[in-house]
């Protein structure tokens, strides 16, 4: 079966890998002219399921208020009114609630751990390096009421199996000694001792390596203009080389794909927040 995958980021890279593996094959389109130029060139590289979280949470509409206010903010929203703000905006207003972020974060988890046990597979299968150290990641607390309100992550950890320990003071300088100098503004620590850290951009340009090893085509310099269909089917994508078919298409464009799909009546929610792609997460 002939696929093109869109966008040569860690996503599409691997997808086109598992597809050549599977014996199909596979077209990958860049508008750079590498992969992982662009979300996957220079991010935090670290692959921690227990911290898979939604923003979406108790207590953000009030925090989110100063974070208007503060240079640095974890979360810029521009004040624009376009549509696909207001949406998103109102999708994580509505689930906001405790219950919805429990149930939120479960199957963020459930997705994130999956994905990190390919990883692992991906890894003895293939021997790829890119700098992966396995030592686990420590959250620290600097107040006692951090430390109470962490039961609302533990309870979720614990019901999905995912491993945690809750450390007070002492235990999160035996975990990193380096916090020594500043045990005073300790107050207790989560650790997730089977996180691991890598660097994205060698991981993705050794495995399209491996990828067109197995006859994966990259065509770098490929600006997707637009979807072609025949009656029900996508039949082709319109780019900056002219059409080009295939039986199936893969949109890996991080927050490009939500309006590459919008005319074939696909609502994907990912919204592009400071730096981010996310995926906003709705209990139906």
């Amino acid at each position: 079966m002939r696929v093109i995958v869109l966008g040569g980021g860690v996503i599409g890279v691997t997808t086109a890998y598992y597809l050549a593996k599977a014996g199909h094959q596979v077209t990958v389109l860049e508008r750079q002219d590498g992969v992982a130029l662009e979300t996957s060139f220079a991010n935090a590289g670290e692959i921690s399921p227990g911290y898979s979280s939604p923003w979406a949470a108790p207590g953000i509409p009030r925090k989110a208020l100063k974070w208007l206010f503060m240079e640095h903010a974890p979360l810029i929203v521009q004040p624009t009114l376009d549509a696909a703000t207001i949406k998103w905006c109102l999708a994580l207003l509505r689930n906001c609630t405790l219950a919805r972020y429990q149930i939120n974060k479960s199957r963020m988890m459930r997705l994130a751990e999956y994905s990190r046990d390919q990883l692992v597979a991906l890894r003895a299968d293939t021997g790829i390096a890119y700098d992966h150290r396995s030592l686990g990641t420590l959250q620290l607390f600097r107040s006692d009421k951090q430390v109470e309100d962490a039961h609302k992550d533990t309870e979720v950890l614990a019901a999905d199996g995912v491993a945690f320990e809750v450390l007070d003071a002492a235990g999160c300088i035996a975990a990193e000694p380096g916090l020594a100098h500043a045990r005073h503004r300790i107050a207790g620590g989560l650790r997730l001792p089977h996180d691991e850290t890598g660097d994205c951009f060698v991981f993705t340009t050794r495995l399209a390596d491996m990828a067109r090893g197995m006859g994966v085509d990259f065509r770098f310099g490929v600006t997707i203009e637009g979807i072609v269909t025949e009656g029900n089917k996508v039949r082709a994508v319109r780019s900056s080389v002219g059409e080009l078919e295939a039986d199936i298409f893969v949109g890996a464009l991080g927050s490009f794909t939500p309006a590459l799909v919008k005319p074939l009546g696909l609502d994907v929610p990912v919204y592009p927040i400071k730096g981010y792609s996310i995926t906003v997460p709705i209990v139906d």
